[in-house]
Formats: structure tokens, sequence, C-alpha cells
């Protein structure tokens, strides 16, 4: 089932990333940063009390810079209000209510959802008092708090636990089903794809309500393969104000490849690749899942060279270099069945496991024709294991873990995809220290 999602709102500067940050605590660990992905984490997974959640910074999405600022508070409210399960209004305990809060917490009022007013900065209690003035913005309950030092976030993580709605049976589909997540911005074709797909020659199964508002996961047969399609493609409501499409297409893609085992990133031919498709891109790369990139619209572009194209995806997306591009154009039904074809590959990829033994002689073989030393210190393998697949993860025992630079987790990489391609699916490499590293 889809992980019930809090989105946390609020006008700029009263703390909504500090929160994020305080609520995802560590389970975000950066390795490296990889070019081509937004240095800012607009969302992650978090737990309390053993119940699971994808929390979204609303603050961390870049809107129009032409917009101005009445219109991006609004923004993020009114796309709060259309996905989240739970919506987390921060307010300034230290400035007080200001008229961009009102005007926020009246789009809130009408919410059919919980809405909880927390506020920020609170972090004594005289500021506990003083934030009882934001009961004037008649959204209920307020739940002072300070993000910076922790003190009573514990208190709205169990109110937010609480709000949740029950949770649902998990659809039963077929073990061997592979789940298909077609995403994308706005308009590049998303629609036309997913009914192309389903009017090629197979038998559709049955239509099963998504756990997602407005999405219906379709079940169909396709030869000895079983698919779901999880249908995301409808953003509505999306262009009514300009720069509010990629946030609602954030909000989507999210929702869509928390249950998806392959990301079909679909890109418009004839507009190019845009900032919003290297946005949804990134996320499917940071999610782990597998990554086919569509091109759709492709009867559009006359003589224009798919070499040449694929070349500038390459440029500009450079962290999904191991994800097959597949042309089509959706309205004449040309390579349509190439994109069906090329995502099971890449779902069969994603779930394929090397044998501790073979893995191994591949990395140690790597070791021998290229050492890596720094500092005067050679980086040692000691062992392997491919730890989890979906996607394939391996756990690599080093020396010193110190020793371990990326550039060098990049050669591996490519040493293991030489024998075992991995077309489609990220690598994960992690590197743990065999012996107690020294201080």
């Amino acid at each position: 089932m889809d992980k019930p999602l809090v989105a946390i709102v609020g006008r700029p500067n009263v703390g909504k990333s500090t929160l994020f940050n305080r609520v995802v605590g560590r389970r975000i660990a950066i390795v490296e940063d990889t070019p081509g992905i937004t240095r800012d984490r607009i969302y992650a997974e978090a737990d309390w009390n053993g119940r699971e959640f994808v929390v979204i910074d609303t603050g961390g999405i870049l809107l129009n810079e032409l917009d101005p600022l009445k219109a991006e508070v609004t923004l993020q409210a009114q796309a709060a209000l259309e996905e989240a399960d739970v919506v987390l209004f921060m307010v300034d305990a230290e400035t007080g209510i200001v008229p961009a809060d009102e005007e926020i917490a009246d789009k809130l009022r009408g919410a059919r959802k919980p809405v909880l007013v927390v506020a920020n900065k609170a972090d004594n209690e005289r500021r506990d008092q003083e934030s009882m003035e934001f009961h004037a913005l008649g959204l209920g309950e307020i739940y002072p708090l300070s993000a910076l030092n922790g003190r009573s976030v514990a208190d709205v993580l169990d109110e937010v636990v609480k709000s949740f709605p029950e949770e649902e049976r998990e659809p039963r589909y077929p073990e061997d089903a592979v789940k298909l997540a077609i995403i994308g911005r706005p308009n590049v074709g998303k629609s036309s794809l997913l009914n192309a797909i389903l009017g090629e020659k197979r038998a559709i199964v049955s239509e099963i309500p998504g756990t997602t508002r407005d999405a219906v996961d379709t079940v169909l047969k396709r030869g000895d393969d079983t698919l779901v399609l999880i249908d995301t493609a409808g953003i509505r409501r999306a262009g009514k104000v300009q720069g509010s499409v990629e946030y609602y297409t954030v909000l989507r893609a999210v929702r869509a490849m928390e249950r998806a085992d392959v990301a079909l990133i679909v890109i418009d031919a004839y507009d190019g690749l845009r900032d919003g498709d290297k946005r949804v891109a990134g996320f499917a790369h940071e999610a782990g899942r597998a990554c086919v990139i569509v091109v759709n619209k492709w009867d559009l572009c006359g003589e224009e060279n798919m070499k040449q194209f694929s070349e500038n995806i390459r440029r500009q997306i450079p962290f999904l270099d191991y994800a097959p591009i597949v042309f089509t154009s959706a309205l004449e039904g040309m390579g349509v069945a190439a994109v069906i074809d090329t995502a099971l590959d890449a779902a069969s990829n994603h779930a394929m496991r090397i044998q501790t033994g073979e893995l191994n002689r591949i990395l140690q073989e790597a070791c021998d024709d290229h050492p890596y030393s720094r500092k005067g210190r050679d980086l040692k393998i000691r062992y392997a294991t491919m730890g989890e697949v979906k996607p394939p993860t391996i756990v690599v025992f080093v020396n010193d873990t110190r020793l371990a630079h990326f550039s060098y987790a990049r050669y591996l990489e490519n040493r293991i995809r030489k024998e075992y391609s991995y077309e489609g699916t990220p690598l994960r490499l992690i590197f743990r220290p065999a012996r107690k590293e020294r201080k």
C-alpha cells in the first residue's frame, strides 16, 4: 500500500526544512554529490511508532522565479491539500501571526483531512504560551515545538501517526507481477502511452482501484508476463497558475514510485529535456527503481537524429546512464511494444542477484587490475556480498572505509556492469569496515 504522505507547509523561513531533517533524521545519507540531481532533497521516508510514511518539505520545491510570493505559498498549500494525508502547517512562534499565515490558513481551513498547526521556535514555556495566539487562525489545537533542538517534536509525531488513515490491505497481485509507473511532467503523453499499451494485443485481467487517489492499477497479461500499470496520468489543475506544474508532478511521481518496480520516465521529444524531466528522473534514481527513458511524440520531430537526441539526454542526466532510451509515438503506436519489452528486461535486471563467489571474483580482479591508495594506504577489499535486490545492493567489506572514494566505487560498478550489464537498474555499493577502523 502507499505510505501516508505528510506535507510540511508554511511561509518561507519558518523552519520547514529544519523540521523535515529532524523527522527524517539519519535515514538520509548522502554518499556523493552526483551531478544533475538537485542538492535539496524535498521528500524522504520516515517512521514513527512502527508506522512508515513519506515527508514532503515544500520549502525545497523550486517554483517559477517569476511567481510572486503570494502565489508560491498558496500553490504549496493547494498542492499539499491535493495529495497529503496529513498537513503540518508551520508558523513562527517568535514573530507571531503575519498576513501570509492567514492566507495559507484560508486555503487549509476547508481541508477534509487533518491539519496540525505547529508553532516553531518555541524553545521555552513562555514561547509555548505566546503560541496560543495562533488559535486565531481557526485551525484548532496549536502544537508548539522547536525543530532545531527537537523540543516537543515527538509529541507532534504522535499526533501525526494518530491522524493517519486506517492501513489498507495491499492489493493482491501475482507474485511475479511487474509493476510499472508511468511518470513525467504534464502533457508529455503519459495518458497516450498508457492507452497505447492497453490497446496492444493482450488480455486485460482486471482493474483494481489503487490506494492513491485518482489512480487505477490495471493488471494485464502479455504472453507469459503479468504487468501492473500504475496510472499517474491524472495531474489535474496543474496548469492554472504558472509554476505549480512541477510541484504536482513531484507529488504524483513520489506516490507512484512507492509501489513500482520500474519507472517509465516519459519525455516530450518535441519540447526536449526540461528541468521538470530532470527532477522526476532524479526521484526515480534516488528511489532505487529500475528506469526506462521513453521519448514520446517522436513522430513530430521530422528528421531529427535519434543518436544525437540520446547523447543530449546522457549529457544532461548522466546519473541515469544505465537507463535504456526508447523512442515512441504513443499516438501512432510506434515503439510501444519496445517500451514493454525494455521495461520487462529492466525489471529482470532489477531483481538479479550475483552469487557471492562470482561477485568476489569480479571485485578482486578489479582491485588487482587497478589498485587504489590514499595518503599512502592501499584500499583492500576483504569480502563482498549482494545483500539486497530491487535495487541490487552490494555490501563491500574493506580495510578502511575512509579510503573508499566515490570515484573508485564508480570504477568497481563499471567492472561489475562489464560482466553483468544490469541495464535499466541502479547498482548501489555500500562500504563497511572488515574490522574496527583506526581512529
